[in-house]
């Protein structure tokens, strides 16, 4: 299965070039300002692309998935919106989650400790695919002041579960990809220039 990851479009996605691929996963900030007017020309686009799967969850900027609850599915019309949730496309289990560490107020944010734990102890232990906006500690999560600000408690369960591709995004300034653990992690996060990753899993 071909697969393209992108990240943090934040309302730019008109202006992307999206490779063809079996499987589009979108991990979150795809609204600028979170508003359902953006979210529904978003989805717009989505139904626009050929990919026969789209998965997306939610960021820290789309206050609007976090207050619709439910209906985002509806708005999410031509995807698979996941919050906390499972999907299995092309027989490989996908969880997707939206949370973050608190920073400011934005979206989807929880304290570190306890509260972030119990999100990521409801990832299966079987999944293939683990997609969630925020990266783990120490992993493609690096600040341009030097600050390692991804989810510690992230990082121990995806050592604990091992997928095969985990893809994230959030800290724009650290994306790439990194090798380790038994996973391929991606911080799909764009920028001006910059293109989707697009990989292949068996």
């Amino acid at each position: 299965m071909n697969i393209v990851v992108i990240s943090d479009t934040h309302g730019g996605h008109e202006y992307l070039d999206i490779p063809e691929g079996d499987l589009l996963i979108h991990a979150g900030d795809v609204t600028p300002m979170g508003s359902r007017a953006e979210l529904e020309r978003f989805d717009q686009w989505l139904g626009d692309l050929s990919h026969p799967h789209k998965i997306v969850i939610g960021g820290n900027h789309d206050f609007v998935l976090e207050s619709e609850g439910e209906e985002a599915h509806s708005i999410l019309s031509n995807a698979r919106y996941l919050k906390d949730d499972l999907a299995v496309v092309e027989g490989f289990q996908i969880w997707g989650s939206p949370w973050t560490p608190d920073f400011h107020d934005w979206a989807f944010m929880l304290p570190r400790g306890d509260d972030l734990a119990d999100k990521w102890a409801r990832i299966p232990a079987s999944i293939d695919i683990l997609v969630t906006h925020g990266p783990p500690h120490g992993i493609l999560d690096e600040t341009h002041a030097g600050e390692h600000v991804g989810c510690r408690e992230l990082r121990e369960r995806v050592r604990e579960i091992e997928p095969r591709l985990h893809v994230f995004g959030h800290i724009h300034e650290a994306r790439g990809e990194h090798h380790g653990h038994g996973t391929h992690f991606v911080n799909a996060s764009l920028h001006q220039g910059a293109s989707a990753f697009v990989m292949s899993i068996d």
